[in-house]
């Protein structure tokens, strides 16, 4: 027995029979399905709560205290005047300027070496795959402050690989990482894509795991090299998962905080300060302004949103469009 649809949207069948129900219409909840419900809102609930009272509500008081200027309990209302300064603020332009920096070398950098070592560690053939796996994802487990302090240990003046590069006569005299701007800068990116590197690496894996070897074969009988194979097959299949990661790169490097704050602090003279070590700033060790930081903050979450979004448009899937 065939059924059509009519223009009305309703279903009717040909060759008779009982007449189909209208689709808009839907069935009443039985005791069954309500006491699952209320089961279900019941496991939700205490969630539910947390996260409004722990994540939405310290936002929305994040927000007021935007506007408002003061210490303590003596808070005022100060209008815009706090997003006002922020226009007039030059070390949030040199910290602004400093997080692009990081974000726009380090990023693409950690993306490109993730792809190119998952797809290496993905071939069958590679003996010893899971120690290298392991080993180069084993940063990602490491401490932030514990890591920091061991790379501070290991590039200052005297450290170990100065000591290295001088004992290969590379360099004449020690290469000052932490106290000139340039090297300074150069140190912060090479400890978070030493860090970091691994953790994207494993998104890259479990989706090069996903790929059906027969496209690789039949590329292979087609002629193409590794590099025609990288580009032309691994790139566009992991497209999701690069989107993904390049987002959440993104939102990591504009919260830097930890490898500045242990490694240089800031310097030498705001060269290496972040938006997020300048906010910590504001509050804990300039004049405590905790409306002006609230502001800030907020800027960078427009920031985010901003970034989060055009990496959307452009990389994202152009049939949801």
């Amino acid at each position: 027995m065939q059924e059509e649809i009519d223009l009305s949207g309703k279903l009717k069948r040909n060759g008779g029979g009982r007449a189909a129900k209208t689709p808009g219409k839907t069935m009443r909840a039985g005791p069954l399905e309500r006491r699952l419900g209320m089961w279900g809102w019941g496991f939700t609930a205490l969630g539910t709560f947390l996260i409004l009272m722990f994540v939405f509500y310290p936002m929305v008081q994040a927000l007021i205290l935007s506007f408002q200027t003061g210490r303590g309990a003596n808070l005022r209302f100060a209008g815009t005047a706090n997003y006002a300064r922020i226009f007039t603020d030059d070390i949030l332009w040199k910290a602004l300027g400093n997080t692009f920096i990081y974000l726009i070398i380090q990023v693409p950098v950690m993306i490109l070496l993730a792809l190119v070592i998952s797809t290496l560690l993905n071939d069958r053939k590679l003996r010893f795959r899971g120690l290298f796996r392991v080993a180069i994802f084993l940063p990602c487990v490491t401490s932030l402050v514990s890591y920091s302090l061991i790379m501070k240990s290991i590039f200052s003046n005297d450290g170990l690989f100065n000591q290295i590069l001088m004992g290969l006569h590379l360099i004449d005299s020690p290469i000052l990482w932490t106290t000139d701007a340039f090297w300074a800068r150069a140190l912060i990116i090479l400890s978070i894509t030493w860090r970091w590197t691994g953790y994207n690496m494993i998104f890259y894996l479990s989706g090069l795991q996903n790929i059906d070897p027969s496209i690789y074969e039949a590329a292979d009988i087609d002629g193409a090299n590794a590099w025609h194979k990288f580009w032309h097959i691994t790139v566009p299949m992991l497209r999701p998962i690069i989107l993904f990661t390049t987002i959440t790169s993104t939102i990591g490097t504009l919260q830097l905080f930890d490898e500045v704050m242990n490694i240089t602090q800031g310097g030498p003279a705001n060269a290496t300060i972040t938006i997020s070590q300048y906010i910590y700033n504001l509050c804990f060790k300039y004049s405590p302004n905790f409306g002006y930081a609230a502001a800030v903050a907020f800027i960078v979450v427009l920031i985010i949103l901003a970034l989060s979004f055009l990496q959307l448009r452009i990389g994202g899937d152009r049939r949801d469009a």
